[in-house]
């Protein structure tokens, strides 16, 4: 397995795990906040597919999909502490959109030969994440860093351990 090979399985593996926390939800489980201030899961669906799109411009060649107008600052920081329950997607519209985001993401590592993956990246996050493959993998697994935050908001909800 080469290194392409290996950025694909983890997106893959990652999405199954989200797909499998979201499996049960309904949409108003998605605005469920597991604490005062905490973000409530369409909030955190919406950010990953903000992030991801936002990511790809420190991606040589890469392309965003398109987005809803507004939907960078509806899914932003400040927006997060919002308590506001309407203008949400249904968990199927999110869930089509990061689909999508994660096919195009597919698609963007496929565009890139093993020796590019070791290539600089350029602008704010070029500290963090040096390679284009270390900006890649970023992006592959940020959903598993708002899986923690998913599962809290199943156990309030008293759904079942499902991984």
């Amino acid at each position: 397995m080469g290194p392409r090979d290996l950025l694909k399985s983890l997106v893959k593996s990652n999405d199954g795990m989200m797909n499998t926390y979201l499996g049960d939800l309904s949409d108003a489980d998605l605005l469920v906040r597991p604490a005062p201030g905490a973000n409530h899961i369409a909030w955190q669906l919406g950010h990953l597919i903000n992030a991801e799109q936002s990511l790809a411009k420190y991606l040589p060649g890469a392309t965003g999909i398109e987005l809803p107008p507004g939907w960078g600052e509806k899914y932003s920081s400040e927006a997060s502490r919002s308590d506001a329950t309407t203008g949400y997607l249904t968990k199927t519209q999110y869930l089509e959109l990061y689909k999508k985001s994660r096919d195009n993401l597919v698609k963007t590592i496929d565009r890139f030969s093993d020796q590019d993956l070791d290539k600089p990246t350029e602008g704010r996050l070029s500290q963090m994440f040096p390679t284009v493959g270390e900006l890649l993998m970023l992006v592959a697994n940020h959903p598993l860093m708002h899986a923690g935050q998913i599962v809290v908001v199943r156990r309030k909800l008293g759904k079942p351990v499902v991984i």
